[in-house]
């Protein structure tokens, strides 16, 4: 009962009630452990595609250029300059046109 403090209605103090909420909860939270990753890959993806595209590349040309010119930076990385330090991605942009 200690796990479910907290939930609203019969999921927090009866007990059948309560363990399903509580295991169906474990299977929500397994599950989306691994979504979170999917989402932000693609969180990450649509703001260096927002930034390329002002630059006047697509997402998919400026990925293929940055994996010509040797240049190994991960999505993650990348997206951060777009949004904080649109320069510094300016910067590698010009780099690798």
């Amino acid at each position: 009962m200690k796990l479910t403090r907290g939930y609203f209605g019969a999921r927090k103090n009866v007990w059948t009630v309560a363990k399903n909420t509580w295991e169906k909860g474990l299977t929500y939270a397994y599950r989306d452990r691994r979504n979170k990753k999917r989402v932000f890959r693609s969180l990450w993806i649509q703001r260096i595609n927002a930034a390329a595209r002002l630059e006047g590349m697509s997402y998919s040309v400026l990925m293929g250029k940055l994996t010509k010119a040797g240049i190994e930076i991960n999505r993650k990385v990348l997206a951060d300059l777009a949004m904080n330090n649109p320069e510094a991605f300016k910067a590698i942009v010009e780099k690798v046109k």
